[in-house]
């Protein structure tokens, strides 16, 4: 096991430093000049800067070098556990991230145990049900969440639950994960991964539903109940497990529109604000965090394997 760990962080290490520097190029190649763009826009409000202030800002910020300096300076900096100043918030960039992240991993979390809690069950039942007027309900309407992409549907339930229904008012900022506040964009985020739990869960169970060993568990005169949950459903969680794992990714990293909707300051949020603003060490620190996440969270899928299956060995 200790191997295996350590051969998957040499492994990601390279993979790392591959997408930091591709990432570094776009930015100082394709991006455009931060300092230019940020006196530009404020010169739209009627101030006047000299040529001068944005060189000796360009200057202080270090992005007057050229790219294999700059990114050496960060690659140093990073080792130090520092992910740079933000160049329009003029403040570390470890503290923003230290505030939005936890509400991101916070929403996705709670996001994919509800999506688990919900999807696993419907698709068994599906599965169970096959061809049945059930089956065709439960899919047919993961077919149907799948279809209508997040940016629609949040406005959507907005109307339904503050204006029909009127027993909520318009769910805005972070409050906790407690608060009442969270009840509509937790909903938005479980939507999403849950006809793909559905489907994996259903699909799997079908497969496995004639096998020989499936019978013979029932002539022994197990309880369905029984056959279902120990002999039918471990080897089908595997695959799940691994949708699950990236679910649980995709909702940290990509909760940019749910974010945007209720206006929650989480990871997402400094996404937005990192791209649009052209900020380099915002982008970095987003790109570096995000790439992390996902070689952590498959990580973790793969050594939950061995738990579901002993058969397998995490380590090959």
């Amino acid at each position: 096991m200790l191997a295996y760990v350590i051969t998957r962080t040499v492994r990601w290490g390279s993979g790392l430093l591959l997408v930091l520097v591709t990432t570094y190029a776009m930015m100082f190649y394709g991006a455009g000049d931060p300092v230019k763009r940020m006196f530009d826009e404020l010169s739209q409000g009627g101030a006047v800067f000299d040529k001068s202030v944005q060189d000796a800002m360009r200057k202080e910020l270090g992005l007057d070098k050229p790219f294999h300096e700059q990114f050496i300076n960060y690659l140093v900096k990073l080792s130090q556990g520092n992910l740079g100043i933000s160049i329009r918030e003029r403040r570390p960039v470890i503290n923003m991230v230290r505030v939005r992240l936890p509400i991101s991993v916070q929403i996705g979390l709670m996001a994919t145990g509800l999506a688990a809690l919900i999807g696993i069950p419907l698709g068994v039942l599906a599965a169970l049900k096959h061809n049945r007027w059930t089956d065709t309900t439960i899919v047919g309407s993961a077919v149907f969440i799948n279809a209508v992409p997040v940016f629609v549907t949040g406005p959507l339930l907005l109307v339904f639950f503050v204006l029909v229904l009127d027993i909520m008012d318009v769910p805005f900022g972070w409050k906790g994960p407690f608060d009442k506040q969270i009840i509509l964009p937790l909903i938005l985020m479980t939507m999403a991964p849950l006809p793909a739990l559905v489907r994996q869960t259903r699909a799997g169970l079908l497969e496995v539903m004639g096998e020989d060993y499936i019978r013979t568990a029932r002539a022994k005169g197990l309880t369905e109940r029984m056959v279902v949950m120990r002999h039918m459903l471990r080897p089908v969680l595997i695959p799940v497990i691994t949708v699950l794992g990236f679910i649980m990714i995709g909702l940290v990293n990509g909760a940019l529109f749910v974010e945007t909707i209720f206006n929650i300051p989480g990871f997402g949020q400094l996404t937005y604000q990192g791209l649009t603003q052209v900020d380099y060490p915002v982008i970095m620190a987003v790109v570096l965090i995000g790439t992390v996440i996902v070689m952590v969270g498959n990580l973790l899928v793969d050594l939950a394997y061995p738990l579901l299956d002993p058969r397998i060995t995490a380590g090959k």
